[in-house]
């Protein structure tokens, strides 16, 4: 049983990457980001569950409860967060099309954020974040990773990627469309080494 800090860590990064998820499912019409917002938004609730339930049980006096009190405030407010990203991806899924001034706004930041499957043949799998170089290569940074039921938040140099990984990745649009081709193994490391232009890093 994972215990109330760790569950606390998680959440708070798994509210913010849905928030980032959110945005971008509105503004990009991108379904498959909204449809992993609702899906974190599940787990969100039940990690606020069992910080309750945790707590519940620890408290063992007055003085426990009033300490035990903070935390459950900040699980809820991560939980928030959370049903608030869901509210803007529910948007994304209705087919809401965004006001102008929004995409504006949104388009400030040029900065898209999509969700992309590491499939067999991509040369990606099975080499680590530091050994790819995506970041220079393509523009894109990989801030985390979907493994299964278990997520890696922040991957860094050292996290190898497997097949089958679900990359969370924020980056270009031109960044996108190269990672895309990446993943499913359209194109390889090399292919890029050949490309007359990489595209910088904008961070």
């Amino acid at each position: 049983m994972s215990s109330v800090k760790d569950i606390l860590i998680e959440m708070k990064d798994m509210s913010e990457l849905m928030v980032d998820l959110a945005y971008s499912a509105v503004l990009f019409n991108n379904k498959e980001a909204a449809e992993e917002v609702v899906t974190l938004e599940n787990r969100v609730n039940t990690m606020n569950y069992e910080i309750k339930k945790q707590s519940l049980l620890a408290a063992r006096s007055l003085e426990d409860a009033e300490q035990l009190t903070t935390l459950l405030e900040i699980a809820e407010a991560a939980e928030s967060m959370g049903n608030a990203a869901k509210d803007l991806a529910d948007l994304a899924l209705k087919g809401f099309e965004p006001h102008p001034v929004f995409k504006m706004v949104m388009e400030e930041s040029e900065k898209n954020i999509i969700r992309l499957t590491v499939r067999e043949g991509s040369e990606l799998a099975n080499n680590s974040l530091g050994d790819l170089l995506l970041l220079n290569r393509t523009g894109m940074r990989i801030i985390s990773i979907r493994r299964g039921d278990s997520w890696i938040y922040g991957p860094d140099k050292e996290t190898v990627i497997l097949v089958g990984d679900v990359l969370i990745a924020k980056g270009s649009e031109a960044g996108t469309e190269i990672l895309e081709k990446l993943v499913t193994g359209e194109i390889t490391m090399d292919d890029l080494v050949n490309m007359e232009d990489y595209i910088d890093d904008e961070d």
